[in-house]
């Protein structure tokens, strides 16, 4: 035991030791600094109380509700991304050079726009262009009838279902770009022996797939794809600039209304880790179980 940690401790490099050192000594004189000349006064007791208290008719804080706002988003955003990745990356290796085309452009296009423009754009195609187009107003804009509980859990409330779908659609298909090639990379690292092998027992595309490709993609993927969904949650705040109310948006007009600037923050940053950690650990809980297999 005592081996193994001088060993660990033997590999520390000089950058190592200065940077320990470094944030070691930034501490210390944060510790030692007189509060008293600080120009930021703590508040924590109120902060927690106007982020977490629930409102005078009962319902859940609005805090409270921009993080559910941020759980739904990433839901949906996150199943539409897989979805539409997973039928990117199959195009990328389509037989059909125009299904190859299309997939290529599509993917080369969002990856080389920064996905603050992308998301301006889109969403403004979507809320003035396709929602007309596809004639779902009545349903996104003009939804008059009553919700029940399951409708306002998976969706929220009624006139918000316009700013839902605009922001999973927008991020989806940034993510689904990314996990498309993540989808393309683990089809190429398939031998081309498998192929052959399965066609040489008389399987069909989609049972060769089913069976044998995919679930070697799948544990090639995993860590990658892991890395790209918890981007995911982290770029859902870039939403909160249309106007969509979710965890970062709801965060802003607390701290901007309230003063208490750093304490909102924190707590924002402190429930993006906390989801983002979680899912962290459920793919590095999957990615274990795929080894015992």
């Amino acid at each position: 035991m005592k081996i193994s940690s001088v060993t660990k401790i033997g590999k520390l490099n000089r950058l190592d030791i200065f940077l320990l050192m470094l944030s070691g000594g930034f501490i210390l004189w944060l510790c030692l600094k007189d509060s008293g000349s600080l120009s930021y006064h703590w508040h924590w007791h109120k902060a927690l109380n106007l982020l977490f208290t629930p409102k005078s008719d009962g319902s859940v804080s609005y805090f409270i509700q921009g993080i559910f706002a941020t759980l739904r988003l990433t839901f949906w955003g996150a199943l539409l991304a897989l979805v539409f990745g997973v039928l990117l990356g199959l195009g990328r290796r389509s037989s059909y050079f125009i299904i190859r085309m299309l997939a290529n452009c599509y993917v080369q296009l969002v990856r080389n726009i920064p996905p603050l423009v992308f998301i301006f754009i889109f969403y403004f195609f979507i809320a003035n262009q396709l929602v007309p187009l596809l004639g779902l107003e009545g349903i996104l804009r003009e939804h008059s009838g009553e919700i029940n509980g399951l409708q306002r859990w998976l969706f929220g409330d009624a006139n918000l279902w316009e700013n839902l779908a605009s922001g999973v659609l927008c991020i989806g298909m940034i993510s689904a770009a990314y996990i498309g090639e993540v989808v393309r990379s683990g089809l190429d690292n398939i031998d081309q022996g498998q192929h052959e092998a399965a066609k040489t027992l008389g399987l069909s595309t989609w049972h060769r797939y089913r069976y044998i490709i995919a679930p070697q993609v799948l544990k090639a993927i995993v860590p990658p794809l892991a890395g790209q969904l918890i981007s995911l949650v982290k770029d859902s705040s870039i939403i909160s600039l249309i106007s969509i109310q979710e965890m970062t948006f709801v965060g802003t007009e607390i701290a901007n209304s309230s003063g208490m600037i750093f304490e909102v923050w924190i707590m924002v940053a402190l429930c993006y880790f906390i989801l983002c950690f979680s899912l962290s650990q459920a793919f590095a809980w999957l990615e274990r179980a795929q080894r015992q297999i």
